[in-house]
């Protein structure tokens, strides 16, 4: 099989991590994978901020778990019961998870693709990151991380032009050792139609 078709396959979101920071080689071709993604017109506006400063990321995941208010999973209505998120599990209060990579991807406020050009980035980049072991999650609403003072003061310290908004942030780290690898659900059927 096609090694990227395997990556493909394989790839699931992580959401529980070793407290191990990332390789920074990883890191580069992480990045070189957002910045070769496509974008509406080849405008290539997405601003990629990687932080990975323990403190910062544990604050703002907290700001953006207290501006998110997810409709809470039922018995039947879940998103993951083998890695949890802030909609499964009240009890989590940092919605980055721990994570010890944290990239927003920010485009510019007033772009018509704006969501879509970020999207793409960070699905070249979830690929990559799964092919050099390294487990990843996609968060969206990113603004919600910035919605008070110290993060209106982190925007200001990291130089994000005004003209651009947090679009969604993409969480990497190692996944956790004693945690199985995500079990691939079963496609649903009658998804393509072919005329």
């Amino acid at each position: 099989m096609n090694e990227l078709m395997k990556t493909i396959l394989h790839r699931r979101t992580i959401r529980r991590y070793e407290e191990k920071q990332i390789d920074e080689e990883a890191l580069q071709l992480i990045l070189q994978a957002g910045l070769y993604a496509p974008s509406a017109g080849g405008r290539q506006g997405v601003i990629f901020a990687v932080s990975q400063n323990k403190e910062v990321n544990e604050r703002l995941g907290r700001i953006k778990r207290a501006n998110s208010n997810p409709k809470m999973a039922t018995e039947t209505n879940y998103v993951s019961r083998e890695q949890p998120s802030i909609a499964d599990d009240p009890n989590i209060k940092n919605a980055f998870y721990d994570a010890p990579t944290v990239i927003t991807l920010f485009a510019p406020k007033n772009f018509l693709f704006a969501v879509e050009d970020c999207a793409v980035s960070a699905e070249n980049m979830m690929l990559v990151a799964d092919s050099l072991g390294i487990g990843s999650c996609y968060i969206g609403a990113g603004w919600t991380a910035f919605a008070d003072p110290y993060g209106q003061e982190i925007l200001e310290k990291w130089s994000i032009r005004k003209d651009y908004y947090a679009v969604m942030q993409l969480l990497l780290g190692y996944p956790r050792k004693e945690d199985t690898h995500p079990i691939s659900k079963k496609r649903l059927e009658g998804r393509i139609l072919r005329f």
